[in-house]
């Protein structure tokens, strides 16, 4: 099954190189070191902050741009990873073993995926898409 791993945090903007900084950065790289040795990783990536960010909000059939930082937010989404893991269990031991870096939290979300959707869509749809394009569900 994948996972997609929310690393989220405070917002405080910039975050400085302070040692305790490149200590945090240092640990996620190992971290990614051994999900990618044990074949788990997919993909991941750190965010920028807010401030650097934009958001389309739909309200009452329009569509309005907003500039960040995003004053509302709390905690906000400052990270991501996407693994490949035989169930929830698996994904929550790895997170447990994942370095603390300030105060947050991370969520897991399980993708949809192609069985997912049986009995949902037609099976032309659940059609595994040719040359590597992504059908019309955005599943491959």
């Amino acid at each position: 099954m994948r996972v997609m791993v929310f690393g989220k945090a405070l917002e405080t903007g910039v975050m400085e190189p302070t040692p305790e900084a490149l200590e945090a950065f240092q640990a996620m790289d190992k971290f990614t070191e051994e999900l990618v040795e044990a074949g788990v990783m997919v993909a991941g990536a750190g965010l920028k902050p807010t401030s650097e960010g934009k958001r389309i909000v739909h309200q009452g059939g329009e569509r309005l741009i907003v500039d960040g930082p995003f004053a509302e937010a709390r905690e906000v989404i400052a990270g991501f990873y996407i693994w490949e893991v035989k169930d929830m269990d698996e994904a929550m031991a790895w997170a447990m073993k994942s370095p603390v870096c300030g105060d947050g939290s991370i969520e897991i979300r399980p993708f949809f995926e192609v069985a997912d959707l049986e009995g949902f869509v037609t099976p032309e749809e659940l059609a595994t898409p040719r040359d590597g394009e992504r059908g019309r569900l955005g599943v491959a």
